[in-house]
């Protein structure tokens, strides 16, 4: 897939003359293209020698570059954004994570050629001095690279995936185009100065004949044909201006026909209102091209010239006919480099793609208006990372009663867990409000939550609460319904590996080794978690076992011959939790606090439980798992149960319920980025915690704990408020 898309050997062997001080800032091109040292023109003279190149951003320096390039005979290479860039602006501060690298010009200037011409062309490529350019091109007729063009085009217009990614829908922006009754056409504005206009081979003219078209050409068919102009924000604040201008705009403007968006939408929620889309330079009539609306150019973009778009400037250039899809593969797989927003290694296409769909939806799912209910400090810190919206308002109420008085329709109300009674909620929701219930999910930290750890992962639940299952949960109504698709089992598969051959559980605690087991031969060994006594699954799933002491009687009386290994929780063990672990000890073959959980697991033949997410984590071991209470993994098919919940009618593979409990119904978070992140990206960073870290004891004396609760709060604490800027 990546066609040799690799990173040199030799780093730092070129010295880079850059053309502007930000340049050098820029991720990424110093590490593809093995530069060690940067320096500024105008500061330093290059001598022409071997080790040395030429960077521009873009085309900004134009002639300026290309006389510097003559009277030194170095490579010119100019770099600038990919057509996927980031979440939000990079005036903004926003990261890009992705990048082109071109030796020939650059895609926007088609005064000359480029190297994403001369791929659409079948030009050969001469050897680079740079390692990384030397790849293999993409072939375009080949139908693995289509089918994989059309899956990426698939996955953008479904995301509505674009340059930024931080866009509301039209109607989150307040655009209200009405209900289509005739043909709707979308003219393109850009903002005076874009380097692309005069790239393309246009100006000025080029946007005041667009517009006179588009009026002359619809002027027999009033009432047939709307045309909606896209401007930008700033042009209509008055804080620049646009290519149309302001005169013949009004004008425009003054018919009923002619409509002007100048909000900052999603382009894809735009194009989905239109029928035809007319352009000059735009990025904008690609998107239109992926979004399957016909396109005219009044200028000469990187995708016009090819046989897609009808074109008022012709290209000599750009001979062959070319599809969407090759155009598409050219542009985005082989002209773009990307870069994972998580780890910043070079990756393909596809993960970013996942990366802006993943943000997207979680915007979307946080919009509007938030308020969180009873959260203490600690928590706060870093649930507005879980939260975050470009679109939505955060606050933090302590005060129930004064939520529950002030409330109103279609606001959504956070309570952590249970902290909320059936009937507040239930009042609530009489209300119009929508009650989200929040938790830690099952990959949660390295260290016990009861010291202030923040967690990598929460879960938000609009339906129940996944503990809880005396009412229908987004967990259980997904497990029921949801259809999985082979690339999600795929994930889920090798999620289940890497949990289990990196050891890793909830908390990641407990580092003493477990001690022999005196059993006799062929004896049956089974592992009782314990629980924290007071737990809300406990209360809410347990209908008459409920104490670690009353499960291992339970379990001795079923079966007096087993071995039993008796591991209590770690927040009791720790003196966090009340529970009198050491009189229980009395019923087990072997207690054990100091052992991870996971060891426990590796030597027992099976796991019997109340609710402990010990019996999930036993499951991806391979174990025999029974419940005495209802925890959401039971009723599936995969444990054996001593009580049934009838609404969980469905039978599900282990690979099934992986997939529900650990990649579609949690949010993960990049802690250092502050970005939704991927579940595989959490099980990475924990592990990584656990490996940098050194094992602490899990019992610990009242000041012992009391210390690492302060040394983390502060840390929360300090989180939150580098969160916040």
């Amino acid at each position: 897939m990546n066609h040799n898309k690799e990173f040199p050997p030799d780093k730092n062997t070129f010295t880079a003359y850059c053309f502007a001080d930000g340049i050098p800032k820029a991720p990424h091109w110093q590490q593809m293209l093995g530069v060690g040292k940067t320096r500024l023109v105008g500061f330093h003279r290059p001598r022409g020698q071997r080790d040395q190149l030429l960077v521009d951003w873009g085309n900004k320096r134009g002639e300026k570059a290309r006389t510097l390039q003559r009277q030194t005979g170095l490579p010119l290479i100019r770099l600038e954004d990919g057509f996927i860039r980031s979440v939000g602006l990079g005036v903004r501060g926003a990261k890009s994570c992705s990048l082109v690298v071109d030796e020939y010009g650059i895609y926007y200037d088609a005064s000359r050629e480029s190297r994403l011409e001369r791929l659409l062309n079948g030009e050969p490529r001469p050897e680079s001095p740079f390692a990384a350019l030397n790849r293999n091109s993409l072939q375009l007729d080949d139908n693995a690279v289509l089918a994989r063009a059309r899956h990426c085009m698939d996955i953008i217009r479904a995301h509505g995936i674009s340059k930024y990614n931080n866009l509301p829908e039209l109607q989150e922006a307040g655009v209200n185009l009405g209900s289509k009754q005739n043909k709707r056409l979308l003219l393109v504005d850009q903002t005076l100065g874009d380097l692309s206009v005069a790239g393309g081979l246009a100006s000025e003219d080029s946007f005041r004949r667009m517009l006179d078209d588009a009026i002359n050409e619809t002027a027999n068919k009033a009432g047939e044909t709307e045309i909606i102009i896209k401007t930008h924000p700033d042009v209509a604040a008055g804080k620049k201006r646009g290519y149309l201008d302001q005169g013949k705009l009004a004008e425009a403007l003054s018919s009923p026909r002619v409509t002007l968006v100048a909000q900052a939408v999603n382009p894809y929620s735009l194009l989905a209102e239109v029928d035809e889309v007319w352009v000059v330079s735009s990025q904008l009539g690609f998107e239109a091209l992926i979004a399957g609306k016909p396109v005219r150019c009044y200028g000469a973009p990187f995708y016009a010239g090819w046989g897609l778009t009808e074109d008022k400037v012709a290209i000599p250039r750009r001979k062959p006919r070319r599809n969407l899809e090759q155009v598409f593969a050219a542009a985005y797989f082989d002209y773009c480099w990307f870069f994972d927003p998580d780890t910043g290694e070079h990756c393909e296409l596809e993960t970013v793609l996942d990366y802006m769909a993943l943000q997207r939806r979680m915007f979307k799912e946080n919009a509007g208006q938030l308020i969180c209910c009873g959260f203490p400090p600690w928590r706060r810190s870093y649930l507005r990372g879980y939260l975050q919206s470009p679109w939505n308002a955060v606050v933090f109420e302590n005060d129930i009663d004064a939520v529950l008085a002030e409330a109103k329709p279609g606001q959504k109300v956070l309570f952590w867990g249970n902290t909320a009674t059936g009937e507040q909620r239930q009042q609530l929701i009489g209300k119009g409000v929508t009650v989200w219930r929040v938790e830690d999910a099952f990959i949660r930290s390295v260290g016990l939550g009861k010291y202030y750890v923040p967690p990598v992962s929460l879960v938000i639940d609009k339906s129940g609460i996944y503990y809880d299952p005396r009412q229908s949960s987004d967990l259980e109504i997904l497990l029921n319904t949801a259809e999985f698709s082979s690339r999600e089992l795929d994930r889920s598969s090798a999620l289940i590996t890497e949990l289990v051959t990196q050891k890793l559980s909830k908390y990641n605690v407990g580092a003493a080794a477990l001690p022999p087991l005196k059993t006799r031969p062929g004896q049956v060994i089974i592992l009782v978690p314990g629980q924290v006594e007071s737990d809300a699954s406990i209360a809410a799933g347990c209908p008459d076992i409920r104490t670690d002491r009353e499960l291992l009687e339970a379990v001795r009386a079923a079966q007096p011959s087993v071995f039993i290994l008796y591991k209590p929780h770690p927040d009791v063990v720790s003196g966090n939790e009340q529970g009198d672990y050491r009189r229980n000890a009395a019923l087990a073959d072997l207690t054990v606090t100091e052992v991870g959980i996971d060891d426990c697991i590796a030597v027992a033949d099976e796991v019997h439980t109340l609710t402990s997410l010990a019996g999930f984590e036993a499951l991806l071991r391979g174990k025999r798992v029974v419940t005495y209470g209802l925890p959401f993994y039971a009723g599936w098919g995969l444990t054996k149960d001593r009580h049934q919940i009838e609404r969980r009618r469905r039978r599900l593979t282990l690979e099934q319920l992986v997939a529900g409990v650990l990649i579609r119904y949690p949010r993960y978070i990049n802690l250092d980025k502050k970005h939704f992140t991927s579940p595989e990206y959490a099980v990475r960073t924990l592990v990584g915690q656990r490996d940098k870290q050194q094992a602490q004891k899990i019992s610990a004396g009242r000041w012992q704990r009391l210390a690492r609760k302060i040394l983390n709060l502060g840390r929360s604490i300090y989180y939150g408020w580098r969160s916040s800027f």
